[in-house]
């Protein structure tokens, strides 16, 4: 199967490069770095060979949060370290070249598609001392080339839900062999933990979420929020996906028949379905506005939709009451939630759905300490926000003082386990 994998995405190459160019004029792919992906002449290798170069692979936003504490630490311990960090978005390419501005030993590159001899290339190019792969990127060619250049090769906040496990252990050898080639396993829940033990992985470790330390971004500031947001009532949801903006404008008609001066904060978690969104409002007759980053609010406007990356801590340093998405809907069920810890630790009220499998042992500590609730209808809702606008105070240093705790003993954790695999210290 291995050597049927490689093949076929040799044979694909050229139409993995024509869908990139098509992602690219459709404004899915950075319009300069796009070719990152897909052509060894532009890896841009930049780096100090006499330095070791730790290379961490994530996704997505979430995940690129997640793995700058790490970095942080490891900076701070030794020197003579250099690192790589690879993503596969766009918006966390954005936030990658605004993150990493101020260090000049971490580089970020878009991640090589998994083509054999692409990623032959950019190994032999960058040298990796140390491979990272964070949640469930996981990429055969890559892996196995790894382990057959005798690169140590880690998967870090392992996520493995049971449909992705079942589409594994479809080729139960092939899986084996190919996670098998971590020499360490750091699973992000109790359920991943117990997958990787049947493909029969000796060093796996469940510690925790890692994406609970991912850093707060800095809060810009817009001279207006103050006064609009103490004047007036309203809550905010964050990260929805399609279905899940209707539902909660559903819940906001309800609301307005019992305050008048309020307003709904819509952050979606793909700002390209901006447009989708203006037209679900105009359906319920709702008046609204769509702000970037800096655009002040309009107080006099139902519905307010958010159209730019890194804009939920200006809005989540004055809301109490934030419902995250990916949470309503059951096609996602294996697939489901978003990430909770940005609006907990500014002392929001967490409301979702019952989907939460991404986060499910996240959610079940909130909801242990009165911090999250789930909703299984618009009414229940609407009963959580009632009581919360009858109730202006924000618990911000309950709550951080609870989600520091936690977060603490996982960064801890984590680093002191990092350390062993790279450096083979006992600490």
């Amino acid at each position: 199967m291995i050597l049927l994998y490689r093949i076929f995405t040799t044979i694909l190459y050229p139409i993995i490069v024509f869908y990139i160019y098509v992602r690219k004029f459709r404004g899915k792919e950075d319009t300069i770095r796009f070719k990152e992906k897909i052509f060894t002449s532009n890896f841009n290798i930049s780096r100090n060979t006499n330095s070791k170069l730790i290379w961490f692979h994530c996704a997505s936003i979430g995940e690129f949060k997640s793995i700058i504490p790490l970095i942080d630490e490891l900076n701070k311990k030794y020197k003579n370290l250099e690192f790589l960090v690879t993503s596969v978005t766009l918006s966390s390419g954005k936030l990658a070249e605004e993150t990493l501005k101020k260090y000049d030993n971490i580089y970020h590159r878009y991640f090589p598609v998994d083509v054999i001899f692409i990623i032959k290339k950019f190994l032999k190019l960058w040298k990796p001392f140390a491979i990272f792969l964070v949640d469930s990127e996981i990429w055969p060619n890559l892996i196995l080339n790894a382990k057959e250049n005798k690169i140590p090769i880690a998967l870090i906040n392992a996520r493995l839900t049971s449909k992705s496990y079942s589409k594994w252990m479809m080729f139960p050898k092939t899986s084996k062999t190919i996670f098998n080639c971590f020499d360490l396993c750091l699973s992000s829940n109790i359920e991943t933990s117990e997958f990787l033990k049947k493909m029969n992985l000796k060093k796996v470790l469940n510690l925790g979420n890692m994406k609970l330390f991912s850093k707060l971004e800095k809060i810009e500031n817009v001279d207006s929020d103050e006064i609009i947001f103490n004047k007036k009532k309203f809550w905010f949801a964050m990260s929805t996906h399609e279905d899940e903006e209707a539902y909660c404008l559903k819940v906001h008609s309800i609301l307005k028949k019992n305050f008048n001066e309020i307003f709904l904060i819509i952050a979606p978690r793909h700002i390209e379905r901006v447009e989708k969104i203006k037209k679900i409002c105009e359906n319920f007759n709702f008046s609204f506005q769509i702000i970037d980053k800096k655009t002040s609010i309009n107080k006099n406007k139902d519905i307010i939709i958010v159209n730019s990356f890194g804009a939920l801590p200006r809005f989540l340093k004055y809301a109490k009451s934030v419902f995250v998405g990916k949470s309503l809907i059951k096609k996602l069920k294996s697939d489901s939630g978003q990430n909770p810890i940005e609006a907990v630790k500014l002392g929001c009220k967490i409301y979702h759905g019952p989907y939460v499998s991404n986060f499910k042992e996240i959610y079940d500590f909130l909801s242990e300490n009165k911090i999250a609730n789930k909703i299984n209808d618009p009414d229940d809702l609407v009963k959580f926000l009632i009581d919360d606008f009858n109730d202006d105070k924000k618990d911000d240093l309950k709550n951080l003082s609870i989600i520091n705790n936690l977060e603490n003993k996982t960064l801890s954790d984590t680093i002191k386990n990092i350390e062993i695999f790279l450096f083979h210290e006992n600490i």
